[in-house]
């Protein structure tokens, strides 16, 4: 057995998928840090950041609507969140909540494959091998983490990545590791893959990542601790699946939405003092249509919602034109019509926090035009 396949085979049990540099350090960083929270199958947004003023809603979903609406948690305007989401609704009234109404990133297909590589590309395309988020890394010359079991497309782009996600397999023991350590004293760059690794994964935490099985409070506790304990990572990506909510959605909302928001109050609760350096985006790759069908579900749509968290955002507000429900209103008669475009939000919000150029925009987001009339970033944070 060659000595790289006996590292790639004890690198299984290290948690860890790939390190290419990864620096840690006790001293932290102040710099802005960045969070994509990748929500995969489609989020409802109108059980999610609710119209309550919309007098057609109810008429659409004559079930769905009444199985959360007494339980609403009110925002600004009308609008309202889903009953489970409490942190997120303390932190909109704290202002470090800011969602956006009625987003599309510009896919017009109902695919979900497709629509999540159109909006983690960035770029207007499907199957591009270059992701928003490590065009921006690389931009911006720093490092990012997936947790994730291989690179997402959104990181793609960058060598400046490194994935972690806690492994089902059986550990191996320290005298397994240090006889490893030893084997690669004459190696250096083998030597230093290992140390890494190690690293990265009493950072995480081993014993918690030994029971982890990839819940998503788990790994947004595990991404705040290799944040806070690295001094040359400032971006990190999460992904949430579960939200094709085709036949009984009221239930399974009810417990996706509450996973989702116990999930960034531990990103927060992780993140300490750096949750005011941190923007936190949130987003998915369509929307679902505005009438529940016969299976108390909702079918493929188009426009979604967008969500920017952390202490760095200037929220308390609901941002975005509202198109109204009626049947006139609706987008092909059947879907929330998008009235703005998710890129150009990401980028404004992008430019702001990480004193993004213009060249360095247009390449990030190549169809985007920032939005000019509104501040998403608190300005003190903004860095050049």
């Amino acid at each position: 057995m060659k000595r790289r396949d006996l590292l790639k085979l004890s690198g299984a049990s290290l948690s860890l998928l790939s390190v290419p540099h990864f620096a840690m350090s006790a001293t932290q960083k102040t710099t802005p840090k960045v969070i994509w929270v990748m929500l995969r199958g489609a989020l409802d947004p109108l059980h999610t950041l609710v119209p309550t003023f919309d007098k057609d809603l109810p008429k659409l979903r004559p079930t769905l609507y009444p199985s959360i609406s007494k339980a609403l948690l009110p925002l600004r305007d009308g609008y309202a969140l889903h009953p489970s989401l409490t942190h997120l609704h303390s932190w909109f009234h704290n202002k470090e909540l800011l969602p956006v109404v009625a987003v599309s990133s510009g896919y017009n297909a109902r695919s979900h494959f497709d629509g999540q590589d159109f909006l983690e590309s960035g770029t207007g395309h499907i199957d591009y091998d270059s992701g928003w988020l490590g065009r921006a890394v690389h931009a911006k010359q720093t490092e990012a983490l997936a947790l994730a079991r291989a690179t997402p497309i959104s990181l793609r782009s960058t060598d400046s990545v490194s994935t972690w996600y806690p492994t089902q397999l059986k550990d191996a023991t320290a005298d397994t590791y240090n006889a490893l350590m030893k084997l690669y004293e004459g190696d250096e760059q083998l030597h230093a893959l290992l140390q890494n690794g190690l690293d990265l994964q009493n950072k995480a935490g081993s014993d918690r990542a030994k029971n982890q099985r990839g819940k998503f409070v788990d790994l947004a506790r595990s991404c705040a601790k290799l944040m806070v304990s690295s001094k040359t990572m400032d971006c990190a990506m999460l992904e949430l699946g579960g939200w094709d909510t085709h036949k009984g959605q009221a239930n399974r909302l009810k417990r996706s939405l509450k996973e989702l928001d116990a999930g960034l109050a531990e990103l927060k609760q992780e993140l300490g003092q750096q949750w005011q350096n941190t923007l936190v985006i949130v987003g998915t790759e369509f929307g679902r249509t505005a009438k529940e069908n016969g299976t108390g579900g909702t079918d493929h749509g188009t426009a979604s919602a967008l969500f920017f968290a952390g202490g760095a955002v200037n929220g308390g507000r609901v941002l975005g034109d509202w198109p109204g429900l009626s049947q006139d209103n609706l987008f092909e008669q059947r879907d929330l019509r998008p009235t703005s475009n998710s890129f150009s939000w990401i980028a404004t919000a992008m430019a702001e926090h990480w004193g993004m150029n213009h060249s360095q925009l247009s390449n990030i987001f190549p169809s985007a035009t920032p939005v000019l009339s509104e501040r998403l970033i608190k300005a003190q944070l903004t860095t050049s």
